[in-house]
Parts: C-alpha cells; sequence; structure tokens
C-alpha cells in the first residue's frame, strides 16, 4: 500500500474494494495516486482486454466515460462506475450517432472503423472498433472490397493510411490535447536534449509525427522506453503517463513537450499537455464512487447488443497472431 498523503483513502479503496469484489482500472493518463490504486494500469486495448476478462461484480473505471461504456457493453450484467460522470472526450463529442449515420447512408459500401474513443451509440453503427495499439492491425484485416470510413480521429486515421497504404474516408475530429502539440516546439525541445528519444502519440498532427524516433500508443510508448538503450526520452502525449514510465524504467529521465497555450503571454506560452476529462477524477471521487456505487453507466439493451459485435470483433483480431491478422 502506498506511503504517502493519500494512504488513509487509498486504506479506505483497498477495504471497499474487498468488499464489493471490485476491481479498479485506470488509464494511463490518471492522476499517480489513482494509478498507485488501481489494479491494471494501461491503454485503451489493455483495459479493454482487462474487462472482457474481469470476474470482479464492480468495475470502476478510471478513464472517461466512453471507457466506462465499454466496460459496461462487454459486462452487462456487472456494476459499471465512473468516478466522475462528466469526464469525456473531444474526440467522442466531435462523432455524434446521427451525423455518422447520415455519412454512412451516402455509400452502401462503407466498412466503419471506429476509434474506441467514441460513444457507444457510434460503436453499434459500426462494423469494428480499433485502439491506437492496434488500429494499424485492424485496417489490415478490413475487407479488401470495401470503402473503409474511419472515425472519428482523422490524425490517427492519416497515420493508420500512412502505415497501411490503404486509402480511407476520414472523420474530421481529433483530441484537443494531442492537437497542442507543434513542430516549433518540439524542435526547440530536441535541440535542447539532442541525445534525447521521441516518443509521440499518433493522435498528434502530423508535423509532430515526423519527427518522432517512434510513433505508439501510450503501452508501445512504455514498451519502446523500457527496451531502448536510451536514457533521455522526450515524450509527446498527456503528460499523466509520466508517472508510469518512471515508475517502470527507472534511471531514464523523461521530458514533457510543452504544448502552446493562447490564454499566456507569446515570451511564455507553453505548458505542459494534460487532457481536462481524464483529470477530474481524483481519489476522493474513487472512494465516493464505490461507497454510493454512483455514478453507474447504464446503457440500453439495444445498444449493448450491437455495440459488442464491434468490440468483440476487434479483441479476436487483435488475438490472433501477427502473420494470420490479415
Amino acid at each position: 500500500m502506498p506511503r504517502n498523503t493519500f494512504e488513509p483513502l487509498a486504506h479506505e479503496i483497498y477495504t471497499l474494494k474487498k468488499q464489493l469484489n471490485a476491481v479498479i482500472l485506470a488509464h494511463n493518463y490518471q492522476v499517480p495516486e489513482i494509478q498507485d490504486v488501481a489494479d491494471y494500469v494501461g491503454d485503451s486495448l489493455g483495459l479493454s482486454q482487462q474487462v472482457a476478462e474481469t470476474s470482479a461484480d464492480v468495475i470502476v473505471f478510471c478513464g472517461v466515460h466512453f471507457m466506462a461504456e465499454t466496460a459496461k457493453i462487454l459486462n452487462p450484467d456487472k456494476i459499471v462506475v465512473l468516478p466522475d460522470k462528466n469526464a469525456g472526450c473531444s474526440l467522442e463529442e466531435s462523432c455524434p450517432a446521427d451525423k455518422l449515420a447520415a455519412l454512412q447512408r451516402t455509400n452502401p459500401n462503407f466498412w466503419t472503423i471506429a476509434y474506441i474513443n467514441c460513444s457507444a451509440a457510434v460503436k453499434a453503427l459500426c462494423d469494428v472498433i480499433c485502439t491506437s495499439g492496434n488500429a494499424e492491425r485492424i485496417v489490415r484485416a478490413a475487407p479488401k472490397d470495401k470503402d473503409l470510413l474511419f472515425v472519428p480521429d482523422e490524425n490517427l486515421g492519416q497515420w493508420v493510411m500512412e502505415q497501411t497504404g490503404r486509402p480511407m474516408t476520414l472523420w474530421k475530429g481529433n483530441c484537443y490535447a494531442h492537437v497542442e502539440f507543434r513542430r516549433d516546439n518540439l524542435l526547440q525541445l530536441k535541440q535542447q536534449y539532442p541525445e534525447a528519444k521521441v516518443v509521440v502519440h499518433p493522435e498528434s498532427l502530423r508535423e509532430v509525427r515526423d519527427l518522432a524516433d517512434v510513433v505508439a500508443s501510450t503501452e508501445k510508448m512504455i514498451d519502446y522506453c523500457k527496451n531502448s538503450p536510451a536514457k533521455q526520452f522526450v515524450v509527446v502525449t498527456e503528460s499523466g503517463i509520466i508517472h508510469r514510465m518512471q515508475k517502470e524504467c527507472p534511471g531514464k529521465e523523461f521530458l514533457c513537450t510543452p504544448v502552446f497555450d493562447a490564454m499566456r503571454a507569446p515570451t511564455d506560452n507553453c505548458r505542459c499537455s494534460e487532457c481536462k476529462y481524464m483529470k477530474m477524477n481524483t481519489l476522493e471521487k474513487v472512494r465516493d464512487c464505490m461507497k454510493r456505487l454512483a455514478p453507474r453507466v447504464e446503457l440500453p439493451p439495444e445498444i449493448i447488443k450491437r455495440a459488442r459485435l464491434p468490440i468483440e470483433r476487434m479483441l479476436e483480431i487483435s488475438a490472433r497472431p501477427i502473420e494470420n491478422a490479415g
């Protein structure tokens, strides 16, 4: 159990977890104290796999709303709670289900691939789900005779097209926290730390991805930093991941990439990237949602039934040996 100023809260959470037969899942962008009490910390793919396999009665999802919805879709008979019900996502908001359905009607040959950062209603309209960790594999496995529609992140979609050579129609959506990274800021940091390796999330702009030593999901970023002989890394994603990187890669240094901040003066216009939605969750809210078993994530049965199929298809494709992935 962690010994710090949050120890009394952490002890209370551990006690509640045993009483409820609960599992606590946390995304890599959660605050350090939440990561430290979680049973599993990971990216969207790893969290989805954990959710699909859990035997817990209660799932405490420390992330954002669409992640908790995914847990409910895969575990309709379990209680799923989210510490803050307002923890949303700019990508999810960019792609309303009715507008997606209208676009799909313009081309009956569309085969829709949805990045997991979308609502359950959008998932229910799609053929397969992907994460940043498996998007390339999912696209390679897509039917060759279909016109691919990729929603809602245009930057991830563009990167996948670069990797696969497969043309796709891209939805015009993005992660507000990742598009704040700019080429000039990263170049300045590279000049300051010339020996550092640059690891970039594919939700970033192409001008930033082009400067990377590796473009990868958060989980693959961590694997790269573990296995690289380099001792210094420039990290181009939400700064919450630094906590886990420091824990799992002792002796290595991780540098947050500054992002442009229009609210600051031109001479002092940089700050670290934080997702305001991910940071809505706190350790106190984790404790409180376990005490009240609320706020709960509930979904209509028909949405659960329809949305489950593309998620299960994703998990099945991801589990295949690489040579048979398509």
